[in-house]
């Protein structure tokens, strides 16, 4: 008998939730850059019952997105995968933002697109950020739909050449994301699998609590205060969200981005609140 396959890509906290509430059943393969994170995240999800493999990656790396891709193969039919990895703005410099946010996650989508088994279904974690940046012209986005993943970083607006600050990088990566979601869902449809993302507001994870008490805290704050939910999200809130895009529920929904953000965005556009207040 085939065993199904959960890849969860970044064992963060959103990772983590999804893993938990979608593991049960499955050969659970967790990947991340942290390699101490990734054995303990194992530990964690062992010693609650769950089958778990693991195996280092960095999504900005062809080659070692391949490597996980062929692992996940060896394992059974991948039938789910979450990725949720990522740097936020006060982690890392732009360059290594877009490389990370926006080429991993086009590198991943385009090698599991190849192997996802039929009926299968991923979701990439986008953000609230992907709808709060100007967008991208037409032919930009054109041009961010066509393009392989291995020459994204070579377009002009997204290159890090051109692209200096790790604000600006994350919510071009973001919107980006959504981009490229939408562009695979036509050869994850044709293998009879869908694609989703979730952009998620301000969480309650380590790296959401790492933006809190940077000097963009009290700007992501203000926001909160002013939503129709006026609080943070939780990690568990993602994976409810993951669960519903990866279920059966969502079997005529694919290539679309889930705003999971307790009404930020809605905010910001009913002109209640402005961004950069």
């Amino acid at each position: 008998m085939t065993t199904d396959v959960l890849v969860v890509i970044g064992v963060g906290g959103m990772g983590q939730a999804i893993a938990r509430r979608q593991g049960s059943g499955k050969t659970v393969l967790l990947a991340d850059f942290d390699e101490g994170a990734l054995s303990s995240a194992a530990s964690t999800m062992t010693s609650i019952g769950h089958t778990v493999q693991t195996l280092a990656v960095d999504v900005s790396s062809p080659e070692s997105v391949d490597r996980l891709a062929q692992r996940a193969t060896e394992l059974g039919a991948i039938t789910q995968l979450a990725h949720t990895a990522g740097l936020s703005p006060n982690q890392a410099s732009a360059e290594a933002v877009l490389r990370v946010d926006l080429l991993g996650v086009a590198l991943v989508l385009e090698a599991f697109g190849k192997i996802i088994a039929p009926g299968g279904a991923g979701v990439v974690i986008a953000s609230m950020a992907g709808h709060l940046f100007p967008a991208f012209t037409a032919e930009q986005e054109r041009a961010l739909a066509r393009t392989p993943a291995r020459e994204l970083l070579e377009l002009a607006h997204v290159s890090p050449g051109s692209i200096t600050d790790s604000a600006v990088a994350y919510g071009l990566a973001k919107q980006a994301n959504h981009i490229s979601v939408r562009a695979a869902s036509l050869a994850w449809g044709r293998r009879g699998a869908r694609i989703n993302s979730i952009s998620p507001g301000v969480i309650a994870t380590p790296m959401g609590h790492l933006e809190l008490d940077s000097p963009v805290g009290q700007v992501m704050r203000d926001l909160v205060a002013a939503s129709a939910v006026g609080r943070l999200g939780t990690p568990d809130e993602i994976a409810a969200a993951a669960a519903f895009l990866l279920g059966p529920e969502a079997s005529f929904v694919t290539g679309t981005d889930l705003l999971v953000d307790g009404g930020v965005v809605a905010a910001v556009r009913s002109g209640a609140v402005a961004p950069e207040n």
